[in-house]
C-alpha cells in the first residue's frame, strides 16, 4: 500500500495536496515494473515536502553540491535493484521509498510559462520525482526517453498535458 507523508509551508497555498500527491505517485508507480508496490502488504511511504525556493536551493547545494535552484529534488532511500524485494525485506512492514521536495517559486513560474495551473504542474513534478525514487533518470538520452514516456503515460492517465510535446509557433 502506498502512503504519502506530505508537509507544506507558506508560500504554498491551502489545497488538498495530499490527495493530489497520492494520485500523482500512484499514476507513476502503476506505469513501471514496480506496480506491485501499490498492492504490497508492506506500507510504502513517500515523503513529499512543498518548500520555499530558499529551502530547495540550500538542499541542492548541501546534498548535490549544486549551488543553484531547481524545481524538484528526489532523494531515494531504496536502491533500484532492491525494489522488487522491498516488501519482503521490511522488518516492520514499512518502507520509506524516499523524499521529494518541490520549490514553490519555480513551480509557480514554470506553470505560468506553460499556461497551466500550479496544481497540475506540481502533480507533474511529483510524478517526475516518484520516478526518480524508483531509479529512473534522464542523464543519457536512452534513459531520458524511457522516463519521459512513463511520465507522459502517467500524466495522460491523470488528465494532464504532455510537458514534452513540442508545438510549432
Amino acid at each position: 500500500m502506498l502512503e504519502i507523508a506530505l508537509s507544506s509551508d507558506a508560500p504554498w497555498p491551502e489545497q488538498d495536496w495530499d490527495a493530489l500527491a497520492l494520485r500523482a505517485a500512484t499514476a507513476a508507480v502503476q506505469r513501471t515494473p514496480h506496480g506491485e508496490l501499490l498492492t504490497s502488504a508492506a506500507t510504502v511511504e513517500i515523503s513529499i515536502r512543498l518548500a520555499s525556493d530558499d529551502e530547495v536551493h540550500t538542499l541542492n547545494k548541501q546534498y548535490r553540491q549544486k549551488d543553484k535552484l531547481t524545481n524538484v529534488l528526489s532523494f531515494p532511500m531504496v536502491q533500484p535493484d532492491l525494489l522488487a524485494t522491498v516488501s519482503q525485506n521490511s522488518d516492520d512492514g514499512e518502507v520509506l521509498l524516499g523524499d521529494i521536495i518541490l520549490a514553490h517559486g519555480v513551480c509557480v513560474a514554470e506553470a505560468a510559462e506553460r499556461g497551466i495551473s500550479v496544481e497540475d504542474h506540481a502533480m507533474h513534478l511529483m510524478v517526475h520525482g516518484t520516478l526518480h525514487l524508483l531509479g529512473y533518470d534522464h542523464i543519457d538520452d536512452d534513459e531520458a526517453e524511457g522516463m519521459e514516456q512513463i511520465e507522459r503515460d502517467a500524466l495522460a492517465a491523470l488528465g494532464l498535458h504532455d510537458p514534452y510535446l513540442i508545438t510549432e509557433d
